[in-house]
């Protein structure tokens, strides 16, 4: 490992380093120098424009090749035709292949400007040509490190991977890199991230991107035997999780809990409204209604589906690693301590089938395109896979009580352990009141609420940022009390609308307490620091 360095240091040349497979094998891409990203990523990130434009010049010119070679008939609406009639098709042609080059040599520079290092404190990025832009993270401020492999990517064996830290759009991306060397990077970001004294090469990457030597002939089809390979691959390599921490969705379980959803509901009411509508004769709501709606219909369940098939989420030496995709694949790895809260939610039509859904806060995931796939740790699953997933979530956020206690109040009507809401509550929750209600363990808060759509939300203490007490007019007469235990930004809102007002007021001013004292011993930015990895 290199010697530590100064973030605000004068950077080397961008040159310095730019060859990513050195001839011993891969090069060490934590080291302290500047490297460029996969060779194939102009094209990746905006050459294909190029190669469309191209395409549509050659199937213009083709025709006029063929009306020049076999004298075919002139056929309209031809874009050269214009220029050959007046003597300037060679002009055009010149202009293309102008424009053509300057693109590639646009894209080329882009990526020879487009640099990046990875040191022991923080990781760097520099790109552009006239405007210059260089990003800088901390590795102890990690949230998350996800690769994903868009279809085309996967042709040429490259990933993309997000270094995802805490602040809004405080990304830093690497697109694109060897698919391999992606792996390697994110496992070395990890063990420096977590302040472990030693970097060890990554379990699932170790005989990954080492080049053997091999005859000619042989060079093409094993690089197509290659790419097949990793297109028909799983997600997450069964060698680096233990099977019984490995959780997975059917798809047949996929289908139903897609047709059982809140959205179905909704069409299902919007359909009856068109069926009414028409037989009073309003026939025009068919085109404006039921066509653009049968196909944001389509596009949801299959976007929905296609994301949620092969999803699985398993322990790993890394953290935890959630992986999802059918044609383009990703996948995303959590760092212990990096979730701030944790929700387990029950639709109502899910309640025969006994499944439940699992969601979580966690830093740096707000205002992302990719916010929901990075927020949902299980689409859909039993009180087993609840379980399974809870035990890889909870380490060093909170312990088996807290885990227990909220698996006892999943389903219980009332109590098991909780402190429920008083009867009074009714008026403002007549369906839910008996469910409302909150409990606390020695490292969290949990709140539990819903009666057609259940939920149990749990809040590590030291991931609470502030505590709200309010009460309103209809609260004060009631004497009852709203609790708000305020996180980062995401889909999990962590809320108990009704309270005792004696027992809250106990209740915040314990967990204030509490908080502070869990913040000061929290020690999760470096979760490893001290140890070998």
């Amino acid at each position: 490992m290199s010697e530590p360095r100064v973030p605000g240091a004068p950077a080397e040349q961008p040159g310095a380093s730019a060859v990513p497979q050195g001839p011993a094998g891969p090069v060490d891409l934590t080291d302290g120098e500047w490297h460029r990203l996969h060779p194939a990523t102009p094209l990746l990130r905006g050459g294909i424009v190029l190669v469309a434009i191209l395409g549509f010049v050659l199937a213009n010119f083709r025709e006029r090749l063929i009306d020049w070679i076999f004298g075919a008939p002139e056929l309209p609406g031809d874009p050269l035709q214009t220029a050959y009639e007046r003597g300037q098709l060679g002009w055009a042609i010149v202009i293309v292949i102008a424009g053509l080059v300057v693109g590639i040599v646009v894209f080329y520079a882009s990526w020879r400007m487009h640099t990046f290092r990875v040191g022991d404190d923080v990781v760097e990025v520099r790109s552009g040509i006239l405007f210059r832009t260089h990003r800088r993270a901390r590795l102890d401020r990690i949230q998350g490190v996800a690769i994903s492999r868009p279809i085309f990517a996967r042709v040429f064996g490259a990933a993309k991977l997000d270094i995802s830290v805490a602040g809004q759009d405080a990304k830093v991306q690497l697109a694109y890199l060897r698919g391999s060397e992606a792996d390697r990077l994110r496992h070395d970001v990890l063990v420096l991230a977590s302040g472990a004294r030693e970097a060890a090469v990554a379990p699932d990457a170790a005989n990954e991107g080492v080049v053997t030597a091999a005859p000619a002939a042989s060079v093409v089809p094993g690089l197509v035997n290659q790419r097949v390979r990793e297109l028909l691959a799983p997600e997450l390599d069964p060698s680096i999780a233990p099977p019984e921490s490995v959780v997975k969705i059917p798809p047949v379980r996929l289908i139903l809990s897609l047709v059982l959803s809140g959205f179905t509901v909704v069409i299902v009411l919007v359909a009856a409204l068109i069926v009414v509508m028409s037989l009073l004769g309003r026939r025009e709501f068919f085109i404006f209604l039921i066509l653009p709606g049968i196909l944001a219909a389509i596009g949801y369940y299959f976007n929905r589906f296609t994301k949620s098939l092969r999803f699985s989420i398993a322990g790993t030496a890394d953290g935890v690693r959630i992986g999802y995709g059918l044609l383009s694949t990703s996948n995303d790895t959590l760092p212990p301590g990096r979730i701030h809260a944790i929700e387990v939610s029950q639709p109502l039509l899910w309640r025969p089938a006994k499944w439940w859904m699992i969601r979580i806060n966690r830093a740096g995931a707000a205002g992302q395109s990719s916010a929901q796939t990075s927020t949902l740790m299980l689409p859909v699953g039993t009180v087993d896979d609840v379980r399974k997933v809870l035990g890889l979530l909870l380490p060093g956020l909170a312990g088996e009580q807290t885990r227990e206690l909220l698996l006892a109040g999943l389903v219980a009507k009332s109590g098991s352990g909780f402190t429920d809401a008083p009867r009074r509550a009714w008026p403002l929750r007549p369906l839910s009141w008996k469910r409302t209600g909150y409990a606390e363990t020695d490292d969290a808060i949990l709140l539990r609420s819903g009666f057609v759509w259940r939920h149990l939300t749990v809040v590590p203490l030291a991931r609470v940022q502030s505590l709200r007490i309010s009460q309103g007019p209809v609260q004060r007469v009631l004497d009852l009390v709203e609790l708000t235990v305020h996180t980062v930004a995401g889909p999990v809102r962590a809320t108990l609308a009704a309270a005792d007002r004696a027992g809250g007021t106990a209740a915040f001013g314990r967990w204030s307490a509490a908080v502070v004292e869990a913040g000061a011993t929290d020690h999760s930015h470096r979760w490893a620091e001290g140890q070998t990895s």
